[in-house]
């Protein structure tokens, strides 16, 4: 029996297979992996690019290592089957989403969806719009497909729809949506979706909903995918997704782009074939994680949900002055460390004389002056190790 998703622990996870091994190597063997959040001198403990530090999943090894061994390293089919159905079965089970293979499309990533979509869907004139603090490849790479703007979140993470509304009214053509939110955590509520899809329906826009942490929402949350929340939803909504965040699969690439209406399918159907840019190791990870990975995600999401606890008791205990909220979902913490007087890029401070590495806030937009992100996918003791090194610095 799988521990259902987002159950807390002691009361409702059940017992996990003892063969789930998630134990990290240490600091020396980490700087060992070649990924770029480990780009960084052998001393500095780096907790920032949203890398699990976990081994990966037994079953995703073993199907990897399978394709090695039969020389299968050739181009990715462009509409992988095996795939989408693992997909829909996943969706299924772990996020209460009904989703129809046949409205799946592979791309290499999830940027390169939105990037993509963006292109075919912004007309001469109009916009992309998303909230900041935002995921930091939203500020760099979505203005090579249109125009952007930002849009403010209030001080819980929620969305000003007054804003939303004005930015529609203005010529925002696409909202891309981070579902559950990064930098913050946060998970939007179905209320709040339901209000943001009639927006934008009423409007004629579109919603692009990045769904990649929603396998990760933390005990106490529940996630609504954006496809689920209303009739205007589908119309107008387009969701995309992977298991690159939530089973370590990032250099991998292989993403999906779901659709539950004939206008958004056809809408997907305009998108140049990007089944080129995926990887064919990317498909056979991301198959043998949705169809048996369950197991080690459950362990995974406890340790997280440990890790969560830890990092606020350090905190409060080493750092008080560092305000946070904790995540609801995934393993990025979002840290106001503007009390500590480190000034706009408080990260610098905490690599210079901490030898740890975060994200520096201001990467996320201006409303990340003051703040850092710290990823705590990875040992207890390199959590509290963090912490102890940034307070040193602050």
């Amino acid at each position: 029996m799988l521990a259902p998703r987002g159950a807390a622990l002691g009361d409702t996870f059940v017992m996990l297979p003892s063969s789930v091994d998630l134990s990290v190597p240490g600091l020396a063997a980490l700087h060992e992996r070649r990924s770029e959040k480990w780009a960084h001198p052998p001393d500095v403990l780096c907790a920032t690019i949203a890398e699990l530090d976990f081994p990966l999943a037994e079953p995703v090894a073993a199907a990897l290592k399978a394709g090695i061994d039969r020389s299968d390293l050739g181009y990715a089919p462009p509409a992988p089957r095996p795939l989408r159905d693992a997909f829909a079965g996943f969706a299924g089970r772990r996020l209460r989403w009904e989703v129809d293979p046949e409205q799946l499309t592979l791309v290499p990533d999830v940027m390169a969806g939105l990037i993509e979509l963006a292109r075919v869907l912004v007309a001469p004139g109009e916009s992309v719009a998303f909230a900041t603090p935002g995921y930091p490849p939203f500020l760099k790479e979505l203005p090579q497909a249109a125009p952007t703007r930002t849009l403010p979140l209030r001080a819980d993470g929620a969305f000003e729809l007054d804003a939303l509304d004005a930015a529609l009214a203005s010529g925002t053509r696409v909202l891309v949506l981070a579902n559950p939110h990064n930098p913050t955590g946060r998970v939007p509520p179905r209320a709040e979706l339901e209000a943001i899809a009639a927006l934008c329906a009423e409007r004629g826009a579109w919603v692009l909903s990045d769904e990649i942490h929603a396998p990760l929402v933390l005990t106490g949350a529940e996630h609504t995918p954006f496809l689920e929340v209303s009739d205007e939803a589908r119309v107008c909504g387009i969701a995309l997704s992977s298991a690159s965040k939530a089973f370590n699969l990032a250099g991998l690439k292989a993403a999906l782009v779901a659709t539950a209406s004939g206008r958004a399918r056809d809408a997907v159907a305009r998108l140049p074939d990007l089944t080129d840019r995926a990887g064919l190791l990317g498909v056979v990870g991301a198959e043998a994680a949705f169809t048996e990975g369950d197991g080690w995600l459950d362990a995974v999401l406890a340790q997280l949900d440990r890790n969560r606890t830890l990092l606020g008791e350090r905190l409060a205990a080493e750092l008080p002055a560092v305000r946070w909220r904790p995540p609801q979902a995934s393993y990025v913490a979002w840290l106001d460390c503007r009390a500590l007087g480190l000034g706009d890029d408080p990260a610098a401070a905490f690599y210079e004389r901490g030898r740890v590495a975060l994200v520096p806030g201001p990467q996320f937009g201006p409303p990340g002056a003051g703040f850092a992100r710290l990823n705590f996918g990875t040992s207890p003791e390199l959590v509290a190790e963090a912490v102890r090194r940034m307070a040193r610095a602050g």
